[in-house]
Order: C-alpha cells, then sequence, then structure tokens
C-alpha cells in the first residue's frame, strides 16, 4: 500500500471546510474505512497540486479507490500518478504493487504480474510483494516462480501466516504434501483467529479428509 507522503497530522473531526481540510478529512474517511470518500479527498487535493505532491494524491486515491472495490477508477488513478515523475523508490514500488492488484481484481494476470515484477526493482524488502507474486504465479501455472517468490517473501517474514499459508500452496501443488501440512500448521497457529489462519484451517482439513478411490 502507498505510503501517502504528504504531512498529515493526526485525523480531526472538526476538519476545515474546501481545499485546507482535504488531507485532514481524507485522512479521517479512511481511519473510518470510508474508503470512496477517502479517494474522492485524494483526488481534490491532485486536482488542486502539481509535481510530487500531485502524483502522490493520485497513487493514494488510486489505493483507496481499490479498497472500496471500485477498481476501474483505481486503475485510472494509479495509471496518472506512475505516468508523472513525482513517485520515487518505495512510492513508486507501492504504487505499483497497488496497480498490480487492480490488474489482478480485473482478471488481467499478465499486466498483474509485469507490475508485480517492475515493483521488484524499489520494493524488494515487502514480503507482500513476494506473497503477491507467488500467487500469481501458481494461478498462471509457473510452479518455479511461485517457488522463488514464496522462498523471498519467507526469507523476510518466516513466522508471518501469509506467507506460510502461501507457501503450502506451493508445497501441495508440487505435490509434496508432508511439507503443505508443516506450513498450514504454522499458519494457523501464528494466527488462529484471523482469516487467513482459518483458511489454513480449512486447507489442513481437506488434505486429511478421505479421498474418494480414482
Amino acid at each position: 500500500m502507498i505510503l501517502f507522503a504528504l504531512a498529515l497530522a493526526a485525523a480531526d473531526p472538526t476538519c476545515a471546510a474546501g481545499a485546507s481540510g482535504a488531507t485532514c478529512r481524507a485522512v479521517a474517511a479512511s481511519s473510518a474505512h470510508r474508503f470512496a470518500d477517502a479517494a474522492a479527498e485524494f483526488e481534490a487535493i491532485a486536482a488542486g497540486a502539481s509535481g510530487p505532491q500531485k502524483d502522490r494524491a493520485l497513487a493514494a486515491a488510486g489505493n483507496m479507490w481499490l479498497a472500496a472495490g471500485q477498481p476501474g477508477k483505481a486503475a485510472l488513478a494509479l495509471d496518472r500518478a506512475l505516468v508523472g515523475t513525482g513517485l520515487q523508490a518505495e512510492q513508486r514500488g507501492e504504487a505499483l504493487l497497488d496497480r498490480a492488484r487492480v490488474a489482478e481484481v480485473q482478471g488481467d494476470l499478465k499486466l498483474a504480474r509485469a507490475k508485480a515484477k517492475e515493483a521488484e526493482g524499489s520494493i524488494a524488502e515487502d514480503p507482500f510483494l513476494w506473497y503477491f507474486s507467488s500467487a500469481l504465479a501458481l494461478r498462471a501455472l509457473d510452479l518455479p516462480a511461485a517457488e522463488i517468490a514464496i522462498n523471498r517473501g519467507l526469507a523476510l517474514a518466516p513466522n508471518e501466516a501469509l506467507m506460510l499459508f502461501q507457501a503450502g500452496h506451493v508445497a501441495h501443488a508440487r505435490g509434496d504434501e508432508a511439507k503443505a501440512r508443516e506450513r498450514w500448521t504454522r499458519a494457523a497457529a501464528a494466527e488462529p483467529t484471523s482469516s487467513t489462519g482459518q483458511a489454513a484451517k480449512e486447507a489442513l482439513a481437506l488434505l486429511a479428509a478421505p479421498r474418494l478411490p480414482k
């Protein structure tokens, strides 16, 4: 997720009206999970800005549109942000990763993999990038790439449930049920009540279920 790098103060329920309060309102809306409202405020900021500030605001808007479940608007905002030169280093990498996530939601796996690959140059230390890249590769039936990516993610976050969960899927796709079981067991133990932990438990249950004879 792109870090909105403007000078953001803590959200105040008494945000000023007009352009002067747009940043405050955007942060408040995001904190309240009113993502579409936050996106609109960030786009208002972008409309009155130029250079790096405009690109950062557009990238933040794209991230919020994605969170709001509106990938078309997210793609437009992120593409506008990435055309400019205001996003540098990690900021650009996170915007590229968001663009890859949008493409995945829209069913364009080729574009998603291309944007994730481009993001590697600046956010190679982000474990989520490698989780996401592995998941994309596995969907594309590119098992070697999926394994390389999740191994990089595990090197950065060896005990994170999301990494372990994906590693279990890669092991299962490779035919290594023992390794899949070990990864999913660790994922379930790491976050027993989270959605990832619950999904790991479900995967373990399916692995243990009796199989019909062929």
